[in-house]
């Protein structure tokens, strides 16, 4: 099982569907890489505007509302920047565009390392299906990675016009696999990480954030005995 990444990496992006995905699927590892001085930012695909059962929520209210929660997480864990794409929640899907956005905040930000979400349904456990926002941004995700943000023929506008030059992302780590071969110890960081957790407050009661980030990082925590832990599956680029 491996527990350690490139020490000449520097440079990270975690790409999610939603606001709060990022935390409740790998906090710990992105406050860690900011604690050890990573340079560390968030692509959020969607606008959030469904995540209400509120009967008098409106979209534009809860957009505002959960981009600001979302920056404030980005102010606990450290991070240099979060794109905001805009798309529409629960709509998503993984089209040329959103891998072309995905690609210019790729080619933006030039990370060593990134991180997203599985790009199909997992069907292990029970009680939970997936969002189809999940995997469409996963699969986007690493569209982008492999060829668009690093090919000078596709999408050749981003460098023609807005002169952002190709950029080859050197790994992949993908969150929440069943078999994951990454693990982080993230022990050090899991209050950072609830502290983050807990900004998305109109999506998660602060006892939850506390008590569901605590108890999967000790599970995951087993698998190389440390206390707690997040796990990926990870690939190594060319």
């Amino acid at each position: 099982m491996v527990t350690q990444s490139n020490d000449d990496f520097s440079r990270a992006m975690v790409v999610v569907a939603h606001a709060d995905d990022a935390e409740w699927g790998c906090a710990g590892t992105v406050a860690r890489l900011c604690a050890e001085g990573w340079d560390v930012a968030y692509v959020i695909c969607t606008d959030g505007s469904k995540g209400s059962d509120d009967p008098d929520m409106t979209a534009e209210k809860l957009v505002k509302m959960r981009e600001e929660e979302q920056r404030e997480a980005a102010r606990v864990l450290g991070l240099s920047r979060v794109f905001f794409l805009g798309y529409p929640d629960a709509y998503l899907e993984s089209t040329l565009e959103l891998r072309k956005d995905i690609s210019r905040a790729i080619r933006t930000h030039r990370p060593d390392v990134l991180i997203c979400m599985n790009p199909v349904r997992n069907l292990d456990g029970a009680g939970y299906i997936d969002h189809p926002d999940h995997f469409a941004s996963g699969d986007a995700a690493m569209g982008a990675v492999y060829p668009a943000a690093r090919d000078r023929m596709t999408f050749p506008e981003l460098l023609t016009e807005e002169g952002l030059e190709p950029h080859k992302v050197r790994e992949v780590w993908i969150m929440g696999r069943t078999e994951p071969d990454h693990v982080i110890d993230v022990t050090d960081h899991i209050e950072t990480a609830v502290a983050a957790l807990r900004a998305h407050r109109s999506q998660v009661s602060p006892e939850s954030a506390d008590r569901h980030m605590k108890e999967w990082r000790r599970r995951d925590g087993t698998r190389i005995g440390v206390e707690y832990a997040e796990v990926f599956k990870r690939f190594r680029l060319g």
